[in-house]
């Protein structure tokens, strides 16, 4: 399960890079309004979201939801199926002094 959860983390990742980089930065619209060009959305509502806003956010709960995931099975102490004791034997208590 550790490893399934390993890989969809890998493609959460390159999807999470993938859409942020798509996107348009906001700061544009910012720049063009003070450098002399107008733009009605510096200080106002940005409008609906669009799918790759939408996408992102997605992403990003997914990309700390596997996060999280892989923190607890990274936290939990190592199992073996391997017994410490050879089969038939058991084992002694230390002898006191």
């Amino acid at each position: 399960m550790e490893i399934f959860v390993s890989i969809v983390h890998v493609i959460v990742c390159l999807v999470l890079i993938l859409v942020v980089l798509l996107q348009s930065g906001k700061g544009a619209d910012l720049a063009s309004a003070f450098g002399g060009g107008s733009s009605q959305t510096t200080f106002g509502p940005r409008g609906a979201a669009t799918f790759l806003s939408k996408a992102t956010t997605v992403a990003a709960i997914l990309f700390m939801l596997t996060s999280m995931t892989l923190y607890f099975y990274g936290s939990r102490p190592p199992t073996s199926v391997i017994p410490e004791t050879p089969a038939g034997q058991t084992q002694q208590p230390p002898k006191g002094k």
